[in-house]
């Protein structure tokens, strides 16, 4: 039975129940509750190898990923590295449409212009093998930081952390890569601190706790799982952010996307800032997201932040585009779809898509037929950039590596996580590729996952759909991937409707008595037909802030017409 106390409201203590948590100390999201540092493997000797570095006054370069998570990574480290004195520390992020991902050769001839002692890559570096032997034939040790999943070789790096890796045992292998550098600059603060390094150097006292508003950013950013332990760096970067106690930059993007940085909860993170962060690598240079993060003010940051904003609408106007062209092609001739029936995934190409954006076009792909999609766009010199996107049950990556292992040669290069990779093939083995995509699913998916059920946390009663349980449930996370905000379903009479925002159904509600309604909104969603009286929703219950008042809302997921009027 779960143990909880009694100041845990009993729908919550439902709602931990169904994420299976059992006892109140998983709740406790203090920092003496994260992971001790010493448990990853190859932390204390990554310390070392930069604490040698620093010590002698050589360059180190940080080789980051063109996402919020990278962008996060890369701004943690050159902070931290900074307030510990490193007098040489600068970053490259390589630009998606030049040098592709992670650390290439090309990346690292362009890294070695400036006579490094060190090449740190963060958020990636796990599969760079050819880079890792470019780095070594000039002589310049590699630390790799990473969390995506190797392949059956490891690179031939001085040294690697990655809690993905073999033979490590550190409990959690969801740590984003801003979770994994963040570990590494704590262990290198206290063999600093244990040395009295920062004394006899009358160097501040750097607080490691301080950088981790940005790791939540990157964490919420990059879906990773959201254990105990991300949940407690995610909690405690957003009580800091909440306090005003974090990057000039996160305040800027808060500000920009309307949301207020004293209630900021990880769904802000998710859908407000992360997109406009990660805008950036998608249509232009990281380097922009990043300077934003390092910004020393607000004044400096907001520019930057106005930039990314315009990017990010940008980038919404070209995924708008796209996501009609994939509608078109789904409802051709030349459609996947067979006599109208979905096969089990969808495999996508249009050579005028863009490069940065076909990850979001296959999520939407994905989040509208419930089937794992790989959408591909044109990567230049024949070759193809594919992004793929998996629904529950479904490994990604370990999809592509056995495709791989069954056609030697077909994918170039791959990738990623459980629910997100990445590949890169040639133009003409595609329409192999995509052969061996169908022949694999039917394979390994088991049909059941394509049904698309939406799990909720079941029913509220109308007293108990309120402003403070609503208040209750927002403050009752994090919420993100692996621990999803709670969805109840429910029986309403609609009372009102209107379209708000050109494409949102607004709408008043009411449930047993004619004096109880609530405010409910639809994102995306048409009118209901003329006539409609009782709707079946699937929602959440949240707190709608305006103009200074705060009331409950319903944020419907799901909805549908259960009954209609004749008259």
């Amino acid at each position: 039975m779960p143990q909880f106390s009694a100041e845990v409201h009993p729908v919550m203590q439902r709602i931990y129940g169904a994420r299976g948590i059992s006892r109140q100390e998983e709740l406790e999201l203090t920092l003496p509750q994260l992971l001790p540092v010493g448990q990853l493997k190859g932390v204390d000797a990554a310390a070392e190898l930069l604490f040698e570095s620093i010590k002698s006054g050589r360059s180190i370069v940080i080789i980051g990923d063109y996402d919020a998570d990278g962008a996060t990574s890369t701004a943690l480290s050159v902070l931290a590295l900074n307030a510990f004195g490193c007098s040489d520390v600068s970053y490259l992020v390589p630009n998606r449409f030049e040098f592709g991902y992670g650390l290439t050769p090309e990346i690292v001839d362009l890294a070695a212009q400036s006579s490094p002692s060190l090449i740190v890559t963060v958020d990636n570096g796990i599969s760079s093998h050819s880079g890792v032997e470019r780095a070594s034939t000039l002589g310049i040790p590699v630390l790799i930081t990473d969390h995506h999943l190797p392949g059956q070789d490891l690179p031939g790096a001085a040294v690697i952390v990655n809690p993905n890796q073999p033979g490590d045992s550190f409990p959690s292998g969801n740590l984003a890569g801003v979770g994994v550098i963040f570990y590494v600059m704590t262990a290198l603060f206290n063999h600093l601190k244990s040395i009295n390094w920062f004394q006899q150097r009358n160097l501040p006292l750097p607080q490691p706790a301080d950088w981790l508003d940005l790791v939540a950013l990157g964490t919420v950013s990059d879906l990773v799982p959201l254990d105990q332990n991300n949940r407690i760096l995610v909690w405690q970067g957003l009580r800091r952010i909440r306090a005003g106690r974090c990057r000039p930059g996160i305040l800027a993007l808060l500000a920009i996307a309307k949301r207020s940085y004293q209630n900021v909860v990880a769904s802000d993170i998710g859908f407000a800032v992360g997109p406009r962060l990660n805008a950036a690598g998608r249509l232009d240079d990281m380097g922009l997201g990043i300077e934003c993060l390092l910004s020393i003010s607000y004044d400096a940051a907001m520019p930057l932040a106005r930039e990314l904003d315009q990017l990010n609408l940008a980038r919404r106007a070209i995924e708008h585009e796209m996501k009609q062209q994939a509608d078109k092609i789904l409802s051709s001739e030349e459609s996947p779809l067979i006599d109208g029936i979905l096969p089990n995934g969808l495999c996508l190409y249009d050579k005028g898509w863009h490069q940065g954006v076909i990850g979001i076009l296959a999520s939407r792909i994905k989040e509208q037929y419930h089937r794992p999609v790989i959408a591909f766009a044109d990567g230049g010199e024949g070759m193809l950039k594919g992004s793929g996107r998996s629904i529950p049950g479904l490994h990604m990556r370990d999809l592509l590596e056995r495709i791989d292992t069954r056609n030697p040669g077909m994918i170039r290069r791959f990738g990623g996580h459980a629910m997100a990779a990445g590949l890169s093939l040639e133009g003409q083995r595609f329409n192999a590729f995509k052969q061996a995509f169908e022949d694999t699913l039917a394979e390994q998916l088991d049909p059941d996952l394509l049904d698309g059920v939406l799990l909720t946390d079941g029913k509220l009663k109308q007293q108990e759909i309120n402003l403070g349980l609503a208040e209750i449930l927002r403050e009752g996370g994090p919420w993100g991937q692996g621990f999803p905000e709670p969805l109840f379903e429910g029986q309403f009479a609609l009372k009102q409707q209107r379209v708000v925002g050109g494409s949102h159904l607004k709408m008043v509600l009411g449930k047993g008595s004619d004096e109880w309604l609530i405010d409910a909104i639809a994102f995306n969603q048409p009118p209901m037909p003329a006539g409609t009286s009782q709707i079946f929703l699937a929602y959440k219950l949240d707190v709608n802030e305006y103009r200074g008042q705060r009331t409950a809302q319903l944020i419907v997921e799901k909805i549908e017409s259960t009954l209609k009027t004749t008259t």
